[in-house]
């Protein structure tokens, strides 16, 4: 948007105002989502932007979870149709999404190999995500892979990354899996000879969780009920790196830019 506007995608706070028949009380915790507006202490919202808050998030989760775990669920379960004990190779894996991703899949029961570009970041992927394995997705990644699968290789691939690693993932897919496509952080967006899938037997699917849930409404209500579920149940909770006053958000920025965030960083008021 055109400037001044307020930044922020994601919120979780406290109803301090509800119309008759939303659905909503003075006092109910909830967590949201819009295209602005987040990073203040008041926002107004419609109804249906809001969800409660699963029982015994605190405000910082709920703040973290939204588009990342709906992205993720979307994309392996909605559209990658995940299963128990299948391989899921995450690029991004120390990213928000990316995180969202890892923990989703472990939780379905998936095997997760989490990806990262950079070495500094393996030791944490492995505590934070906790991975069955953790590689950096540099150069040539492919024999990483087929040792930690017996070449088998991933039924599906998490790629929000693109560029060099969209390349080296078309190599990385098993027969009838799926890769994919969430994102281009890489800054290029890559392209591939259809004779690669023909060949290979495997799809390559755009994902838009949003759109998805513009266009197929009761499935996105399916989508945030079942992150719900799962949250409540302790199966799933984001990993919150840390916390800053909303003053400070450009510092956010800032460390976001440079990749020193583990996941997500929450402001508050």
């Amino acid at each position: 948007p055109e400037p001044p506007f307020i930044a922020g995608l994601e919120m979780a706070g406290e109803v301090v105002e509800a119309a008759p028949g939303s659905g909503f009380a003075v006092g109910d915790r909830v967590r949201g989502g819009a295209k602005t507006g987040a990073f203040a202490e008041y926002v107004a919202l419609p109804a249906s932007a809001l969800r409660h808050m699963p029982e015994g998030m605190d405000f910082r989760a709920a703040a973290a979870m939204g588009a990342a775990y709906h992205t993720a669920y979307v994309a392996l379960v909605e559209i990658g149709g995940l299963q128990a004990g299948q391989t899921v190779l995450v690029h991004g894996a120390s990213g928000g999404v990316g995180l969202a991703a890892c923990d989703l899949a472990r939780a379905l029961g998936g095997r997760v190999i989490a990806a990262t570009h950079r070495e500094d970041k393996l030791e944490m992927l492995r505590a934070v995500a906790q991975p069955d394995a953790a590689i950096l997705n540099t150069g040539r990644f492919r024999e990483d892979i087929a040792r930690l699968t017996d070449g088998r290789l991933c039924d599906l691939v998490f790629d929000p990354v693109g560029g060099d690693v969209f390349d080296e993932s078309t190599r990385c897919v098993t027969f009838g899996g799926k890769l994919l496509v969430i994102g281009f952080v890489s800054g290029r967006i890559p392209e591939i000879a259809v004779n690669i899938p023909l060949i290979k037997g495997f799809s390559v699917v755009g994902v838009r969780a949003g759109e998805y849930a513009r266009r197929f409404p009761e499935r996105g209500e399916h989508v945030a009920r079942a992150i719900d579920t799962l949250a409540s149940e302790g199966q799933i909770a984001p990993h919150v790196d840390g916390k800053l006053p909303l003053t400070s958000w450009r510092e956010a920025f800032e460390r976001m830019e440079r990749g020193d965030i583990v996941g997500k960083l929450v402001l508050e008021p």
